[in-house]
């Protein structure tokens, strides 16, 4: 697929039609709630919201009224079925049926009712489990996905085949991007559901208040994982839609990696818990490496500004303010 098939389907400048409509689909979320902000700043003054009560992105018949009546310019798929391995472990149905639902209505339904451009958001997890590393996008069905979260990543791959489908099909500008593990304000915290650095500073923070002497954390620590705040995704989603209209979905993120128990004494510093840390080698560790190849967003153009002390610090602090609501 050379740049002329792009050509035919690249919309015109997103950052110049400030009055646009824009619908967010998955606008509380951690990620949908960023990309809002950011859209904000940049001066956009018709942003398409609708909480989980006003829309059930699962319903088709009732996303199509809601495309047929607002019509919106521009869509960001940021609606999605997201928790960590005991939750994908747990609830597989939901995570493969709620997703193929929510992003098969809202893509149908955008190309149908004349959206410009559409930019659906995935997860580093659609990559095998002993992907190269870094990982490069054309990584991509090239190996088998990591057992305990393929419900989610192969929604995710067929979102991305999707846009890929109706791009060729339709020449229409449909666009992917795969953030690598987010993190920010707005995260899930909760003690069973949640990704491993929101858990982390969920535990951190309820031994320090309870005078705990110790926290247990899972694992061995040496598995590297990379984080990228949420700040920045809806920064390369701004750039994304500005300037990117090809048919390979793109990976964002930050380019650096840790390892877990780095990231546990660093959340330890930036928490203020002063116990010990222990760790719990009979409890599973997850994929031992995955770092994503993000050159081809950064040779567009995009780097990341949020160093990840930084984030930690920004993330605690508006977790410390709501932790009780």
């Amino acid at each position: 697929m050379g740049s002329q098939d792009n050509e035919a389907v690249a919309s015109n400048s997103f950052l110049a039609d400030k009055s646009a409509k824009v619908f967010v689909a998955g606008h509380r979320g951690l990620v949908g709630s960023a990309i809002v902000e950011k859209l904000k700043q940049h001066g956009f003054t018709n942003l398409i919201l609708r909480s989980h009560a006003e829309l059930d992105l699962t319903r088709q018949s009732d996303v199509e009224a809601f495309f047929a009546s607002e019509k919106p310019e521009y869509v960001i798929v940021a609606a999605a079925k997201v928790g960590g391995i005991h939750a994908n472990n747990t609830y597989p149905a939901d995570f493969i049926g709620i997703n193929l639902q929510i992003q098969t209505n809202i893509i149908d339904s955008a190309y149908r009712n004349g959206s410009k451009k559409l930019l659906f958001l995935g997860s580093s997890c659609i990559y095998p489990k002993f992907a190269p590393q870094p990982i490069p996008e054309d990584a991509l069905l090239t190996g088998t996905l990591e057992p305990t979260n393929e419900w989610y990543a192969i929604a995710k791959i067929a979102g991305i085949k999707m846009c890929q489908a109706y791009r060729i099909q339709y020449k229409w500008d449909a666009i992917s991007g795969m953030p690598t593990n987010l993190y920010g304000p707005n995260d899930n915290f909760h003690p069973e559901n949640s990704h491993v650095l929101p858990a982390l500073m969920r535990r951190f923070h309820e031994a320090k208040v309870k005078g705990v002497k110790e926290v247990v954390v899972w694992g061995t620590g040496s598995p590297l994982r990379e984080f990228l705040h949420v700040d920045d995704l809806a920064d390369a989603v701004v750039f994304m839609m500005e300037k990117y209209s090809g048919l390979e979905h793109l990976n964002v993120g930050s380019g650096k990696e840790v390892t877990i128990k780095e990231l546990a004494e660093l959340m330890k510093e930036v928490v203020g818990f002063e116990g010990d840390l222990v760790w719990d080698t009979s409890k599973p560790d997850g994929t031992p490496r995955k770092l994503m190849d993000s050159s081809k967003l950064a040779g567009l153009g995009w780097t990341p500004k949020i160093s990840l002390k930084d984030g930690l610090v920004d993330t605690y602090k508006w977790y410390s303010e709501n932790v009780n609501q």
